[in-house]
């Protein structure tokens, strides 16, 4: 009974959070307040009622457009708000511990919001970045995850200069270097590398298909979605780890 409670409870909050990270990727990349003006319609300006702005059910019953000038409300809002409940409650699943979830699931959900403002705008905030580095550092015992992340913080820094040389250009941003850091503060070591190896799996594909379309893509989503499948999946990520070593 405790454990539906705890799992309510986490989904609430991953709406709760996923309706202000929906505010941190309008305002903050433009370089705006994410407290003031309150909300408001992009269009006609008018400011929202509180009950305009119940996570995921306002857009439902609103049809997805403003209360005011009908105008339509990007489906992005709702997406948002639904994907970081999923975290937040896929998390619970996964450890059982409350304290935990939240710990590991507002990272994951920063890690979604930078994506996104990564996708859009091809730059990444460093108060988010950074924010998320820091919550990681206390995702398990902290001297280790912080040791961890150091390692990784290093270990990204020597590559870029490395790739930066030898491709006679700009190769991993400082960005990139701090995702590093997040994912060895949260995995470990072992699971970190194996997230980065899956990042690289799964962008492969993707980035031979954007170069034939001359398209630029960032990489950080990618770094952020490897690192959430191993963290939900670290069983069978060790499981393969072994054996490739075997």
């Amino acid at each position: 009974m405790i454990e539906w409670i705890y799992l309510a409870f986490s989904i609430l909050i991953g709406l709760a959070v996923g309706s202000f990270l929906n505010v941190l990727i309008l305002r903050i990349p433009k370089g705006k307040s994410v407290a003031f003006p309150p909300s408001h319609c992009p269009k006609c300006k008018k400011r929202l009622e509180w009950w305009h702005n119940i996570p995921l059910l306002s857009y439902i019953l609103l049809g997805g457009k403003c209360y005011f000038c009908k105008a339509k409300i990007s489906i992005q809002y709702p997406l948002v708000e639904l994907a970081t409940s999923l975290i937040y409650a896929l998390t619970f699943l996964k450890s059982g511990d409350f304290v935990q979830t939240l710990i590991v699931s507002s990272v994951f959900a920063l890690l979604l919001a930078l994506s996104l403002i990564d996708f859009k705008y091809k730059a990444v905030p460093d108060s988010l970045n950074l924010m998320a580095l820091t919550i990681s550092i206390f995702s398990g015992h902290v001297i280790t995850s912080f040791t961890d992340a150091l390692l990784f913080a290093g270990g990204f820094t020597l590559l870029r200069f490395y790739v930066s040389y030898f491709a006679k250009k700009e190769a991993l941003g400082e960005a990139d270097i701090m995702i590093a850091a997040t994912m060895g503060a949260i995995l470990g070591v072992k699971l970190g590398l194996f997230a980065i190896f899956l990042s690289a799996i799964i962008a492969l594909p993707i980035f031979l298909i954007a170069g034939k379309k001359d398209m630029q893509l960032p990489y950080i989503p990618f770094l952020a979605l490897a690192l959430y499948l191993t963290y939900m999946f670290d069983s069978l990520a060790t499981n393969l780890i072994s054996w490739l070593y075997g």
